[in-house]
């Protein structure tokens, strides 16, 4: 928990992505690149030091520690180099090399670090005990978001980049605590004969090449569409009228993150074939994203009160959806190929979630773009004075479109690529 709850704050960046870019002096779409480069860095690391997490959970989790904390320090660096030299090239490199490449690094072997060795000491209720971990991950939003809110409106002139350097401190000693804390069960060996420890494609092709390709795929798409909805979540709840509780809602859906991750895994626990999770994921986002698109909520939920309640449970459904894919892809991953080498795998396996992080928030960014035009709405402040805000409610209803479809390709890859297992043999 505590070195998911640090680096889980990396889904904080909607919070402070535009102070940094008035800052630095750069466009917020320059800016977004570094969030996008931190989720790519993230699976590409866990995909390629899965085999390091596997030999030695310290080496990993203090590798985690170190790049994280160094990645969120440099990070305030440029961000102060860049307010002392508007609109340079250097400023905004820098940020991409420490928030999307050492970050992700961090991020990468953190997020696998405690999976199998939760697993390892809850081997009768795996799903409970990654869930547990993954849930951090997830709540860490919720947890950060009004502190780093906070601290950018207290901490004067030039607090985005002090709230950086205060956040690297602690979040070290938070990893590093977790980093000495971590320890699987006495009672487990590491497989060391040859026959036990095979590579990753000998374990995976002890099944059907499709089987785990199927896998991939409905992960991957699970998190495009989750990153394209949830990255478009607040200009959505404004328009729909609710601009003055999008912090609210933002919190709220945050928790159903966390709380899919921890709900649908530990439901999980219970079925004989734990695949049967994504087909219900699936299924309800299908059905919900269906019921916005016939009703044209999102254009037409201002107002009207049933179509908000109906949008809202939307972004609560795919934010559970979401949160429920992550915490289910390494128990899935243990039913079908056993626990000698999960943490490669799972790791190798995280690898769509850095193409989803390149993909989904530039799809949906894409289509808004491209699709509808903006209009302006009156927002009503707390002070009794209103502003106009830009919205696109046609293209926010478009992205539904690309989503739906998706939806319907993982459902179908789940039914027939994925096959049953009975994990009580894993």
């Amino acid at each position: 928990m505590l070195l998911h709850c640090s680096i889980g704050t990396v889904y904080c960046w909607s919070i402070f992505s535009q102070e940094i870019a008035d800052y630095i002096g750069h466009t917020k779409g320059a800016t977004e690149w570094a969030f996008s480069f931190a989720i790519f860095f993230l699976g590409m690391s866990a995909a390629f030091l899965g085999n390091v997490v596997e030999k030695d959970i310290h080496k990993s989790s203090l590798i985690a520690a170190i790049c994280f904390a160094l990645g969120m320090a440099g990070t305030g660096f440029f961000i102060w180099y860049g307010g002392n030299n508007p609109s340079s090239t250097l400023s905004l490199v820098g940020i991409y090399v420490c928030y999307g490449f050492i970050m992700g690094i961090g991020l990468g072997t953190g997020y696998l670090s405690p999976v199998k060795t939760l697993m390892l000491w809850f081997q009768d209720r795996k799903g409970l005990a990654t869930g547990l971990a993954v849930a951090g991950f997830g709540a860490a939003k919720a947890i950060a978001s009004p502190i780093m809110q906070s601290m950018l409106d207290n901490l004067g002139d030039g607090g985005i980049y002090k709230m950086f350097w205060i956040l690297a401190v602690v979040y070290f000693v938070m990893m590093f605590v977790g980093h000495l804390l971590l320890k699987k069960p006495d009672d487990w060996h590491e497989p060391q004969s040859k026959e036990e420890r095979q590579s990753i494609m000998s374990v995976i092709k002890t099944k059907p090449i499709t089987n785990y390709v199927g896998i991939w795929l409905m992960f991957y798409i699970n998190i495009t569409c989750g990153l394209a909805l949830i990255s478009q979540e607040k200009m959505i709840v404004k328009c729909i009228g609710l601009a003055s509780f999008v912090g609210i809602i933002s919190t709220v859906t945050a928790i159903f993150n966390a709380g899919g991750r921890l709900g649908f895994s530990a439901w999980a626990d219970t079925m004989k074939d734990r695949n049967t999770i994504y087909k219900l994921i699936f299924i309800l986002s299908i059905v919900f994203t269906g019921a916005v698109m016939l009703t044209r909520g999102i254009e037409n939920g201002e107002g009207n009160t049933l179509l908000m309640i109906l949008v809202l449970c939307l972004l609560f459904v795919v934010n559970a959806g979401y949160g429920g894919g992550f915490s289910n892809v390494p128990t899935l991953l243990s039913d079908h190929y056993g626990m000698g080498n999960i943490s490669a795998i799972h790791g190798l396996t995280l690898s769509a979630w850095a193409f989803a992080g390149l993909t989904g928030n530039q799809m949906a960014t894409w289509i808004v773009n491209h699709f509808g035009t903006p209009v302006e709405i009156e927002h009503a402040l707390a002070d009794g004075t209103t502003e106009l805000i830009t919205v696109n409610p046609t293209g926010y209803q478009t992205v539904l479109y690309a989503t739906i479809v998706l939806y319907i390709l993982a459902l179908v890859i789940c039914l027939v690529l994925v096959k049953p297992t009975n994990k009580e043999k894993a």
